[in-house]
């Protein structure tokens, strides 16, 4: 099931103020209160909304450098190794990719050191033919959330 224009106006609300209440969701949509606690529900039932998140500052909590690991993993082996990968609470984002790797991580950490534990704890472990770490120097952009629509 697709979204309609109500949907969608309630995901923009949402991505704008998401404690708002549902009183002030359905006002800024032009519903019903009932309509919009409906909607809201369905929308998370469907997982299009799929949950509620506080956005932490990563420099404000210590984490100071952002590293991007490109990787290439012995054939057979993805799964298992991506698996211990994401297993590691400094890395928060995985995924299998097209080109010259077969996975790339994303990962937070606090120093120089940290960066060399990851790299030997994390992305050297066995199944990993080669990684090969890029260290963020500067984040332009980064957001977890892109509208599909206007």
């Amino acid at each position: 099931m697709g979204l309609d224009e109500i949907d969608k106006k309630m995901i923009l609300e949402l991505l704008k103020e998401p404690k708002a209440s549902l009183r002030t969701l359905a006002s800024a949509v032009g519903i019903a209160l009932g309509t919009a606690s409906s909607r809201l529900r369905s929308l998370q039932e469907r997982g299009v909304v799929r949950g509620w998140s506080v956005d932490l500052d990563p420099h404000a909590i210590g984490w100071e450098m952002c590293v991007i690991v490109g990787l290439r993993i012995e054939k057979g082996r993805m799964m298992d190794v991506q698996q211990r990968i994401a297993s590691d609470p400094r890395v928060f984002s995985v995924y299998d990719v097209t080109g010259d790797f077969d996975s790339i991580a994303m990962a937070r950490i606090r120093n120089r050191e940290e960066l060399n534990d990851l790299t030997k704890k994390v992305f050297s472990v066995d199944g990993i033919i080669r990684s090969f770490t890029h260290v963020v120097l500067n984040t332009v952009k980064e957001s977890t959330v892109t509208p599909p629509f206007e």
